[in-house]
């Protein structure tokens, strides 16, 4: 009978718990357009599914961004908070089970001043003392203690927190892995773009040095004039400072890679030194959808969302406190006044101890609890629609860049024919004997100008798609996927 009922306490404790108190969940509605500003196709495969295999073409940078995601320590930072996180919810889910300890111990006690036989009411286990004299009692015991049967949800609606929790840095850990494959393939176009000037400013160097060599043996014998001389040599010092500005930032550019990679780069990696045939594949059109859909699928939105989960879950533990908590202790085994009669027959004991607390009087601390949790969700609330929002412009303002870079580019493309033609026309009139070298060098200053801005417009339209390719949740995937719904 004894055994029984501690047995059916046991299954109340496992079966109990079944309510919670937390509010119904429900996804706050995207604070969004349901179009994106700029025009934008709706065929295609979505830019989440597309594999950055797929998406960079270049074989060097596909082995940079492999690197990267095996040694960055931002990413494994993360991937370790995942680990922390995993570890954080099994312990908030042990309480969701009774801890079965054993607990084996041995009490001394010196007699009082009078002679006395005592049978204990807890342990069952006899024990004699007298004046002067040290009685011994030894026990050995299996059970579990303050065990609280979660009528109310409380522990559920904590273990629910957790596993939320949990979640938003796995979400957070995809987020740092996508914004990483984004900032290596920037981070690498970069590099080839700032090369790429630093080779014009070499080649325009030499020219204008050569041209100045020239130009200063005609003044020494009266052929050019001082003012002639000194502007040849503007140019040249622009093209100096030109090189050794480029040298730094090609050296900046490296040091960022090797920050993002996580170890030195090897050689045969970096951009070579014809960087304008670098190529990325062009973002693939958005899906058909309205905007909520594609932003849906971003890893800091679903964070987000994961975090407002955890919170809606812990307003729940905190309506459960205001209710009764009831726990339990029980134990069995053996207890014995002699350590060979420990397991003998008539040794056993037992106990079982429910118990309840009903909260009366607390100073308003749960209710002030309750606030607090209430007011953080609103937090959580405003958090996510803020995470919607800030995606939806970075998506509309990629495609807004988008939307008339080919033009730009061929409108570059053009000025930098126009003015290399001029250059050469200036340069003929000049040897003809019809115009001074200025014209020369002012047509050779508009010539290198329009290629330094071609290099950066072609960056720009090259980093746009990175972008795009990021901000639509592109990069998570090595490879392309065939079934978006695996």
């Amino acid at each position: 009978m004894k055994y029984s009922l501690i047995t059916q306490a046991v299954l109340a404790a496992m079966l109990a718990g079944c309510a919670s108190m937390a509010p119904d969940y429900q996804r706050p509605a995207a604070p969004v357009a349901e179009q994106w500003p700029a025009q934008a196709s709706n065929q295609g495969t979505p830019a989440a599914d597309i594999g950055w295999r797929e998406f960079l073409l270049d074989k060097r940078l596909q082995q940079l961004v492999e690197l990267a995601l095996q040694n960055n320590r931002d990413l494994r930072v993360a991937a370790l908070n995942i680990e922390q996180a995993r570890a954080e919810y099994q312990v908030q889910r042990a309480d969701l089970f009774p801890t079965v300890n054993v607990i084996a111990s041995r009490t001394a006690q010196l007699g009082s001043a009078s002679s006395s036989s005592s049978t204990s009411a807890t342990t069952g286990a006899v024990t004699s003392s007298s004046s002067g004299s040290v009685s011994q009692s030894y026990r050995a015991t299996v059970g579990f203690s303050a065990y609280e049967l979660d009528f109310w949800g409380r522990i559920r609606s904590l273990n629910e927190q957790a596993l939320q929790s949990f979640f938003a840095t796995e979400e957070a850990r995809r987020s740092t892995h996508i914004s990483l494959v984004s900032e290596v393939a920037s981070a690498w176009l970069t590099l080839a773009a700032d090369m790429q000037r630093l080779q014009l400013a070499q080649a325009t160097l030499q020219s204008q040095q050569s041209s100045y060599d020239l130009t200063k043996k005609g003044f020494d014998i009266g052929v050019y004039s001082a003012l002639e001389l000194r502007q040849i040599q503007i140019s040249v010092d622009t093209a100096r400072a030109d090189v050794a500005n480029y040298r730094s930032q090609v050296k900046q550019d490296q040091n960022a890679l090797v920050l993002l990679v996580g170890q030195p780069v090897p050689e045969d990696l970096l951009p070579q030194s014809q960087p304008d045939q670098l190529q990325v594949t062009s973002v693939a059109d958005l899906p058909a959808g309205i905007p909520s859909e594609v932003l849906q699928r971003r890893p800091d939105i679903l964070q987000a969302e994961h975090s407002l989960q955890a919170a809606n879950a812990n307003i729940g533990a905190a309506r459960a406190a205001f209710f009764p908590t009831i726990t339990l202790t029980t134990t069995l085994g053996s207890a014995s006044n002699q350590l060979s009669g420990l397991f003998a027959s008539g040794s056993k004991v037992w106990s079982f101890a429910p118990q309840l607390t009903l909260p009366i009087f607390d100073a308003g601390r749960n209710r002030s609890k309750l606030k607090s949790a209430e007011v953080a969700q609103q937090i959580t609330v405003a958090q996510y629609e803020k995470a919607i929002q800030s995606a939806f412009n970075e998506v509309a303002d990629a495609l807004a860049i988008r939307e008339n870079l080919t033009e730009r580019l061929q409108a570059q493309q053009s000025l930098v024919e126009a003015s290399q033609e001029s250059y050469k026309l200036s340069d003929a009139r000049f040897r003809g004997g019809i115009d001074s070298y200025l014209a020369v060098l002012d047509a050779q200053r508009t010539l290198y100008s329009a290629q330094q801005t071609l290099i950066t417009v072609n960056l720009t339209a090259q980093t746009n798609q990175v972008t795009l390719y990021k901000v639509l949740g592109g990069g998570w995937n090595e490879s392309t996927k065939t079934n978006p719904q695996e």
